[in-house]
């Protein structure tokens, strides 16, 4: 046997699927709490990509650069108050951390809600004033991401004289040590995984709350269910859709700060590609489109990544992700609640 044969064969093995149902049941518990701080995150972005698609039918594929930009927001944040990456996490008392995350998140927020408004007057605005066609929104905004990532690559450290951006990932400050405050059956829970899935479905449920129950959720609902109607009576379509990229790029921010917190290991221009993918995944699982829908896609789809890793092996993480999806979807096309924006009711 030919030694590319051989390394071939070892491959093959190496990437077998487990089976490890025992794997699974043991350490169920430890599994969920860890699938649904990683779903909340997922959660968070895929309500961004669901609003969008739910006012425009589009899918704004550079929203995954929105995120990664976010990153580097809260970044610059904590370093414009004197912090600095030093592998270490900071302990500063309670208070003083609650208020250094909250002014992070608003750099993070910040950051993305102005790189999802730009994205959405430089890239979509002149296709839609020519009235172009479906298809080109997508291409477009596949050629948007690639944008993004290259400005953080190549144009960010000449900026910024090599401290932001380049090939290198950079060290996200610590603020937050993991410390176990409770424990569910045994599974200890830490005060990281309570604040992101605190945040993300506050921040989830406060969405809705706009969409369903103000005059401005009125007014994107009624651009989403019939945008021509809804010119006709007064509703600024142009105005409605900028603030619907807004809002999705204000989330996406939150969500990279919380992000930060759970994997503390780097900060990097391509950081967002796989992590929006999943949430994209997540909005059309739960029903694009459907605000509740993104939140319950993307809380299953962590837990089915999490249980699934065990189950078949490591390597198979993100493969089930997406597996999962495509099984809902033969069983129901329109995902798990599958009901538009434009027909939620207040």
């Amino acid at each position: 046997m030919s030694v590319p044969a051989l390394a071939d064969v070892t491959l093959l093995a190496s990437s077998s699927i487990e089976f490890n149902v025992s794997g699974v049941v043991d350490q169920f518990w430890r599994l969920t709490v860890e699938g649904l701080t990683y779903g909340s995150i997922y959660a968070l972005v895929a309500v961004g990509y669901t609003l969008v698609y739910g006012v425009l039918r589009l899918i704004n594929f550079a929203h995954s650069e929105v995120f990664m930009l976010g990153m580097f927001g809260q970044l610059v944040g904590l370093m414009v108050f004197g912090f600095a990456a030093s592998g270490d996490v900071y302990s500063q008392g309670v208070v003083l951390t609650v208020i250094y995350l909250g002014l992070a998140m608003i750099f993070g927020m910040l950051v993305s809600g102005v790189a999802a408004v730009t994205l959405e007057r430089v890239a979509y605005r002149p296709l839609r004033k020519r009235g172009a066609k479906p298809l080109i929104f997508l291409i477009t905004a596949i050629g948007m991401s690639f944008v993004l990532q290259e400005f953080v690559h190549y144009v960010l450290p000449k900026l910024t004289g090599n401290k932001l951006g380049g090939l290198n990932a950079q060290q996200p400050i610590r603020l937050v040590n993991p410390t176990d405050q409770f424990s569910i059956f045994g599974t200890p829970v830490n005060n990281v995984s309570l604040v992101i899935v605190g945040a993300a479905i506050a921040l989830a449920l406060t969405t809705e709350l706009l969409i369903n129950r103000t005059k401005f959720g009125r007014s994107i609902r009624a651009v989403a269910q019939d945008p021509d109607t809804a010119t006709l009576m007064g509703v600024s379509r142009e105005r409605v859709i900028m603030l619907t990229f807004l809002i999705g790029g204000v989330l996406a921010g939150a969500a990279a700060l919380l992000y930060t917190l759970k994997i503390p290991n780097g900060i990097i221009y391509n950081g967002g590609f796989i992590l929006g993918i999943k949430a994209f995944s997540a909005a059309v699982l739960g029903g694009i489109g459907n605000l509740r829908g993104a939140l319950l896609g993307g809380l299953l789809l962590g837990l089915a990544e999490d249980y699934g890793q065990i189950l078949f092996g490591t390597q198979w993480r993100d493969v089930v992700a997406f597996v999962v999806l495509v099984a809902v979807l033969m069983i129901r096309p329109t995902g798990i609640l599958g009901e538009s924006l434009g027909r939620a009711r207040a």
